[in-house]
């Protein structure tokens, strides 16, 4: 079974390339753009395991929902003491340009892409919450396709859940929140890192890529311009800008891939945005920590799936115990993204863990630490031999109506044998993410 998929593994990836199934960084003003290798081998996951996945993300995301819609207006986890208010006004994700602002159905996080490992010990440990612009459902759905055709026997042996309706889950939750018109995917345009799966997830869900310049605020409504002059109203925009550049009226005023005037409508309740500005505040590394007592704080009930064990370097005992045991711990920096900003003590000197720690002293709302959680190898192909290498799964979870987990994911491996990092930005490739049916 997994034969026919390893024989096929160099065809796929020719025909990733040949789709432009690539992932584009831009760093030191320069873009380049790499192929993001594809692994045939499956990380299956048993039917019964994705439902105690699915039980624990849909609690985690309805908590970070309640979170950030009750953080840019009553403010009441931070009235009842749970999280310290100076911790959350000093996140670079909070704006209070969006302070007041109630998103259409209150769904703040529609697409959430939430980072786990399994770690040895069997358990699942979340080590992020992705809840502005998560990346990278679309390339697990292309490579299935592609899979699919090239070893059907494959999927037909082994009963496995079929990951095309992410498309549909993707439109109906844009239906949902929209307010009255077509809906619209959002790209600031080809040169950035994931345009590929701007363009991919348009045409399957159905609808309209767009350029900032597509799209006009007049009136108090969004519409989408189209060449012949005619204006079509924007219900819903599924936005693949960051916060700072999507609006220059209300952001950054040099912003050039901002729709001027988006924010006003949409805090006039006249367009959804997905996801919603501000939610930068909820995926703060520093924030993940406090989830946990979201969920007790929101919900009233038990977190199902654990955080990885993470000391905040805010409270002073936490500091203090990060500093005298530095060199086993993984320092993570809370502004940094795409595995940049994380490092493991142990590959340190002694000069670079005083650094670190004189670092930690001065800025300590900017870390966190965390132990090293030892979680599982997936084996690869590398050339002639399966060799085994660290890998993570990014599963989605959809809110609207209801919210849903997506039966598939993004499982992402590091190539390289002595990493635990496995981003795509350094390096890593990925693999199709197997739920079993039964």
């Amino acid at each position: 079974m997994l034969l026919d998929l390893v024989d096929h593994k160099e065809s796929i990836n020719r025909l990733l390339a040949r789709y432009g199934v690539k992932f584009g960084i831009y760093k030191n003003h320069e873009f380049h753009e790499q192929l993001f290798p594809f692994d045939p081998i499956p990380r299956v996951i048993p039917r019964r395991e994705f439902d105690y996945l699915d039980r624990g993300l849909s609690q985690r995301v309805t908590a970070l929902n309640c979170f950030l819609e009750d953080i840019y207006s009553d403010k009441k986890i931070v009235k009842d003491g749970v999280i310290p208010a100076d911790f959350i006004y000093s996140s670079k994700g909070y704006l209070p340009q969006c302070e007041g602002i109630r998103p259409p159905k209150h769904i703040c996080s529609h697409i959430s892409g939430i980072d786990l490992v399994q770690g040895k010990d069997g358990n699942w440990y979340v080590l992020e919450d992705n809840l502005r612009i998560p990346s990278g459902a679309s390339y697990p759905m292309i490579a299935r396709d592609l899979t699919r055709q090239a070893a059907p026997e494959a999927f037909a042996r082994n009963h496995v859940e079929d990951n095309r309706g992410y498309a549909a889950m993707l439109r109906e939750t844009m239906e949902y929140v929209s307010t009255g018109g077509i809906h619209v995917v959002l790209t600031p345009g080809r040169y950035n890192a994931a345009f590929f799966e701007h363009s991919y997830l348009a045409e399957r869900s159905g609808s309209v890529l767009c350029m900032p310049q597509d799209l006009v605020a007049e009136g108090g409504k969004l519409y989408y311009r189209q060449y012949e002059g005619r204006k079509l109203q924007v219900g819903a925009v599924y936005r693949r800008i960051s916060d700072e550049y999507l609006d220059p009226l209300t952001f950054l005023p040099e912003s050039l891939i901002g729709v001027p005037g988006i924010m006003e409508v949409y805090a006039a309740g006249n367009v959804a945005i997905l996801n919603a500005p501000g939610n930068g505040v909820a995926d703060d590394k520093g924030i993940y920590y406090f989830v946990p007592h979201m969920i007790k704080y929101y919900l009233g009930e038990e977190p199902i799936l654990r955080n990885a064990p993470t000391y905040l370097a805010f409270y002073e005992k936490d500091r203090t115990f990060i500093l005298e045991h530095l060199s086993r711990l993984v320092v993570k920096d809370v502004s940094e993204a795409g595995g940049y900003g994380v490092v493991f003590g142990s590959n340190l000197s002694r000069e670079e863990l005083g650094a670190l720690a004189e670092a930690v002293r001065r800025e300590p709302r900017r870390f966190i630490a965390q132990e090293v959680v030892d979680f599982v190898d997936l084996d690869i192909v590398e050339g002639e031999a399966r060799v085994p290498r660290k890998a993570d799964l990014r599963a989605f979870v959809l809110a609207g109506e209801t919210t849903r987990v997506w039966p598939s994911g993004l499982t992402r491996f590091s190539r390289n044998p002595d990493s635990f990092v496995v981003n795509s930005s350094q390096g890593g490739g990925f693999k199709d993410t197997w739920v079993l049916s039964r």
